[in-house]
C-alpha cells in the first residue's frame, strides 16, 4: 500500500496525496565529472541553544559538517559560507569564518575535495560605510582570514558598496584592488536583486547589459586571477551571452536555480570550450545532491538524455523553492534536508523556518516526491505530518 496523507490544497482545503513510491536515483561511484560543480551549503541550527535565534547565531557544528561530507561523498565540491548559509541573513561573519576553518578541515579528509569560500563585506556596520576605501578593507581583513586558511575565495557581491559607489568605475577600483592581490584564482558573485534587494544596481547601473560590460571588463583585466564568475539572474540568456564573452579559460558558474539543467549541459557554441557550458554553483544542489550527482556522472558518461531524464523533473521543485520572495528560498532547502534524515529538526538561523507558508510546504513536498527526491519515504511522510500538526493540521 502506498504512503499517503493529507496535504492543504491551493483552495485551503485538504485533499489525500498518495507518494508515488519511486526510489530516489543513486549514482554510479567513481564517476568524474566533466564539469565543476559547487553546492552551495545550508548550516544547521543548534536548537538546544540558548539563544535569541532573531539576534544570535547557534550552529550545530558536528550536523553542519557531516552534510558536508555527504556533499563530498556524491563528488560535489562546497561552496562556503554563502547566500545558501544565510550569510548575512542569520550567520555573521565571525561564525561564517568558523565554518570555513571547519570545512576546510574536513576537506583534507577527501581526495580532491573542493571548497570555495565566500568574502564579502558583511562584518562592517553599513551606516558607518563611508567611502570605496571603507568597503576596499572590508574584503581585506575577509580576505586575509580566509586566506590564511588556505582556502580558495568567492568574492560576494557587498551590500555596502551598492550603498556607496557612485559609478561604474567605483567597482572598478574595488575589483582591481581585491584581484591584484589574491593568492589564487577567485570566483566573483553576481546575486541580482530578486536574491538580495540591497544589491539592486550592482556594477554601477541597474542596466544589466551594461552591468555585464562592466564586469566583463574587470575579468579582461584580471584573467589569471579569475577562475569564474558565478550569476544568479535567473535569466538563461543573459547567462549565456555573458559565457560566450568571458577570456579563454574563465569558467561561467552558473547560478540559475530556474534554469540550471540546459546551461550546465550546454549548446557547445563558442570559440572556447567554457563558451559552450556552464559549470555550477548551486543552492538547489543542496536540496537534490543525489540527483545532481547522478545526472553530472550521466553528462560525464556522454549520456545527455540520462542527464535530462534525472535533473530535469527536479527543475520545477527548484523553481517553485526559488519562488518570489526569492530571498527565502533556504527555508526550502534546509526542509528538504529535515525530510530527508540529514537533520533532526525543522528549525533555522535567524528562525527563517518561519518564511513561508504551509501550503508553500506541501507543494514542496509533492514535488519532491515527484522529482524522486524524497531518500527515505517513510520519515518524510512522519515529519511532514508533525509540520502539519504544529500548524493545526491532524490525522
Amino acid at each position: 500500500m502506498a504512503l499517503s496523507l493529507n496535504l492543504p490544497t491551493a483552495g485551503g482545503t485538504l485533499a489525500p496525496y498518495a507518494l508515488r513510491g519511486t526510489a530516489p536515483v543513486k549514482p554510479d561511484a567513481g564517476v568524474n565529472f566533466n564539469r565543476i560543480a559547487y553546492s552551495a551549503a545550508h548550516v544547521v541550527a543548534d536548537p538546544m541553544a540558548a539563544v535569541d535565534p532573531w539576534l544570535q547565531c547557534a550552529v550545530d557544528w558536528e550536523t553542519t559538517i557531516a552534510y558536508r561530507r555527504h556533499l563530498f561523498s556524491l563528488g560535489l565540491g562546497v561552496a562556503e559560507a554563502m547566500d545558501t548559509a544565510q550569510r548575512g541573513m542569520g550567520l555573521d561573519w565571525p561564525t561564517s569564518l568558523e565554518l570555513i576553518r571547519r570545512s576546510l578541515d574536513a576537506a583534507k579528509d577527501v581526495p580532491g575535495a573542493l571548497v570555495a569560500s565566500g568574502c564579502g563585506t558583511d562584518h562592517l556596520d553599513i551606516d558607518s560605510v563611508k567611502s570605496v576605501d571603507d568597503v576596499i578593507r572590508g574584503y581585506e581583513e575577509q580576505m586575509a582570514a580566509i586566506e590564511a586558511l588556505g582556502g580558495k575565495l568567492i568574492v560576494m557581491a557587498s551590500r555596502a558598496l551598492a550603498r556607496v559607489a557612485k559609478s561604474p568605475a567605483d567597482y572598478e577600483r574595488v575589483y582591481d584592488r581585491i584581484l591584484s592581490q589574491a593568492k589564487q584564482p577567485v570566483v566573483l558573485h553576481w546575486l541580482g536583486d530578486m536574491f538580495d534587494p540591497a544589491l539592486a544596481g550592482y556594477w554601477g547601473t541597474k542596466d544589466v547589459d551594461a552591468a555585464m560590460d562592466t564586469a566583463l571588463g574587470i575579468i579582461a583585466a584580471h584573467p589569471d586571477k579569475v577562475d569564474g564568475i558565478k550569476i544568479s539572474l535567473l535569466d538563461k540568456d543573459k547567462e549565456i551571452a555573458m559565457r560566450r564573452r568571458l577570456p579563454p579559460g574563465v569558467r561561467m558558474y552558473t547560478g540559475d536555480d530556474f534554469n540550471y539543467a540546459e546551461l550546465i549541459a550546454g549548446d557547445g557554441v563558442g570559440s572556447e570550450p567554457t563558451h559552450g557550458k556552464s559549470d555550477a554553483l548551486l543552492g538547489i544542489f543542496d536540496a537534490i545532491a543525489p540527483a545532481a550527482s547522478a545526472a553530472l556522472g550521466a553528462l560525464a558518461q556522454g549520456n545527455e538524455k540520462k542527464f535530462h531524464d534525472i535533473l530535469g523533473p527536479t527543475v520545477p521543485l527548484s523553481r517553485h523553492i526559488f519562488a518570489a520572495p526569492t530571498r527565502f528560498y533556504k527555508t526550502g532547502v534546509v526542509f528538504m534536508a529535515w525530510l530527508n534524515g540529514h537533520q533532526k529538526h525543522f528549525t533555522m538561523v535567524g528562525g527563517q523556518q518561519s518564511t513561508r507558508s504551509l501550503q508553500h510546504f506541501a507543494e514542496l513536498f509533492r514535488l519532491a516526491d515527484a522529482a524522486n527526491l524524497l531518500e527515505q519515504p517513510e520519515l518524510a511522510v512522519r515529519r511532514m505530518k508533525t509540520l502539519l500538526a504544529l500548524h493545526g493540521v491532524e490525522g
